[in-house]
């Protein structure tokens, strides 16, 4: 009897959690199915409270489920792999070009016709090399804009470029709506442009030196810095040893002023710092870019890449910075006052803490009420200049702010798409280059932009399945490996509200539940030490707000599961 044939979908027989074809697949009492190390890895970190729960549906086990291999799975995983190994040879894949002769699955294509307009795979393109009337063609590599060689009034192929109207035209072209213009030829042109490629390489450069210059600058400003406010500290310390208890409890008081103050330039000038060190990786980028294009050898894809690449605003017009970190906190009034309380009375005493006090005193906005308050506040993307994020100043004006997410740090198995402000959980790990800040275990990412000491955005989120996680954290959370440190909300670097058919809220891997259904879009407020998450319909609704201390400017992050959508939502 033959064999009977079913068609499946390969995604049901993937792991959550290592999304690949399940190994040494066991299926728990709820039904579900993973790899046995990796069920084994997620229970090991529940081990201490001796209640175990599937990672998918929720459900809870005690004692801990003795896992046996499902052998008919395995079988299954089995055939799947080999029909994997024996049907993809030379095939298309994510990124590459594809023939288009190939009929059925698409065969990858190796050159590109400029005459024909069309990719040809290595079968289909013989004909071009042994049909005397097809050698005469110009192949290229393989190419998926193939249109924009070709001009779209004439069907021509585009070899001239236009000085008068800065364009590049076919040979027709100049007979008809460029007659009379000032033309050359391709090559012609890209030897002229190339002269100032070099000089904008040149100028680029020097952005680079300049900021590299700032960044020096700012650094030894940090060290002076920190040096004053230590000394500040000893001569507090040393004051308020010999005042009796009650003065010891205040001075308590004054020593967290200083470390505030001390906490609150050191973040101004660390932000700072971030920003100036993005500057030099976008301009080192763009000096990459400006470099491989005076390679190119293509000169219609040189010239139509130029104007683009040599008009670049980031380019020609540098952000000019001025900011002065305050190197001397001044403390001889704190001191002076210490001096004279040693010699009052309590009561006068009290008095003139108080004044201390409100040398140093933070002033804390109230939060906003309804949607289009919050739509105010300030957001990385609206201050008119760099130095805005440092002050609780509100936006130009009412747009919303843009945030976008940090390609360095996403995982390889999300892909970002709609400009960097959607991410999504995909099974195949993306192409993305080998980066430090990357995520390398938690399928998690970043924002590009910092928020301090105030800011709201708003996200929408879908799951099917599994879980969302939205989440504020410290840039300088861990990236590498497996462990809670690198995890949202599982240590005191991030704070993070879980998303699934109901909520949850993490902080140091303390877990507390929210009551309420959730909401698909989710609001973020921040404001100084205050974090607060809110369901957002027509009205605004908290789900949970928490106190706390924020030390460092925070960043958007979010943690996918398979199946998992998240998007950062525009002022609707």
């Amino acid at each position: 009897m033959a064999e009977a044939s079913i068609s499946v979908d390969q995604d049901q027989f993937s792991c959550a959690f290592c999304l690949d074809l399940l190994k040494d697949p066991v299926t728990i009492n709820c039904g579900h199915s993973f790899c046995m190390e990796c069920i084994n890895e997620y229970w090991d970190q529940d081990e201490q409270t001796g209640v175990y729960s599937c990672p998918q549906c929720r459900e809870t086990f005690t004692p801990r489920p003795v896992l046996r291999r499902n052998n008919m799975l395995a079988e299954v995983v089995e055939k799947l792999k080999m029909a994997e190994l024996t049907g993809l040879t030379g095939y298309a894949g994510p990124g590459d070009v594809e023939c288009d002769f190939c009929t059925g699955t698409k065969r990858k294509a190796s050159e590109s016709c400029l005459v024909c307009q069309t990719s040809f795979c290595e079968t289909h393109l013989k004909p071009h090399y042994e049909v005397p009337a097809l050698k005469k063609h110009k192949l290229i590599k393989a190419f998926t804009q193939l249109q924009d060689k070709i001009c779209p009034q004439h069907d021509k192929l585009i070899e001239i470029y236009c000085r008068t109207d800065q364009s590049c035209i076919c040979y027709l072209c100049t007979m008809d709506e460029h007659k009379g213009h000032d033309t050359v030829s391709a090559a012609a042109e890209r030897t002229q442009k190339q002269t100032q490629l070099k000089e904008v390489q040149i100028k680029s450069q020097q952005r680079i030196q300049e900021k590299e210059e700032k960044v020096q600058e700012l650094r030894q400003a940090v060290n002076t810095l920190k040096h004053s406010a230590q000394v500040a500290v000893e001569d507090s310390e040393r004051i308020s040893t010999e005042l009796i208890q009650f003065i010891e409890n205040k001075c308590s008081e004054l020593r967290e002023l200083i470390r505030n103050q001390e906490k609150a330039e050191l973040s101004r000038a660390e932000e700072l710092l971030e920003k100036l060190d993005q500057e030099i990786t976008d301009l080192k980028r763009r000096d990459t870019e400006l470099e491989q294009l005076s390679h190119t050898e293509d000169h219609i894809q040189f010239l139509q890449s130029f104007l683009s690449v040599f008009n670049c605003p980031g380019i020609v017009d540098a952000l000019c910075i001025n900011f002065n970190v305050n190197k001397q906190l001044s403390f001889d009034g704190l001191k002076k006052s210490l001096s004279s309380l040693k010699e009052q009375l309590e009561e006068f005493c009290t008095k003139e803490f108080n004044k201390v006090s409100l040398q140093a005193e933070v002033i804390t906005l109230s939060e906003p009420k309804t949607r289009e308050d919050f739509l105010q506040c300030l957001c990385p993307g609206t201050a008119p200049d760099p130095l805005a994020i440092y002050g609780p100043f509100p936006c130009a004006s009412s747009d919303f702010c843009r945030m976008s997410l940090d390609p360095n740090t996403a995982h390889d198995f999300l892909c970002l798409s709609e400009e960097n402000r959607a991410v999504t959980c995909v099974k195949r790990a993306q192409p993305y280059p080998d980066q430090p800040e990357r995520f390398s275990y938690w399928r998690q990412v970043l924002s590009r932009e910092s928020v301090y000491p105030r800011g709201y955005w708003e996200v929408d989120w879908s799951s099917r399945d599994w879980t969302v996680s939205i989440s504020v954290s410290y840039r300088g959370i861990s990236r590498k490996g497996r462990s809670h440190e690198c995890w949202f909300g599982h240590n005191d670097q991030s704070w993070s509200l879980e998303c699934s058919s109901a909520l949850s809220y993490w902080h140091n891997n303390i877990k507390s539940e929210i009551p309420g259904p959730p909401s698909s879009r989710i609001g973020v407020y921040v404001d100084h030490g205050a974090l607060s998450f809110y369901g957002v319909s027509n009205t605004m609704t908290l789900l949970h707000r928490v106190q706390t201390t924020f030390t460092q400017p925070l960043c958007a992050g979010f943690e996918l599961y398979l199946g998992s959508f998240v998007k950062l939502c525009d002022s609707k």
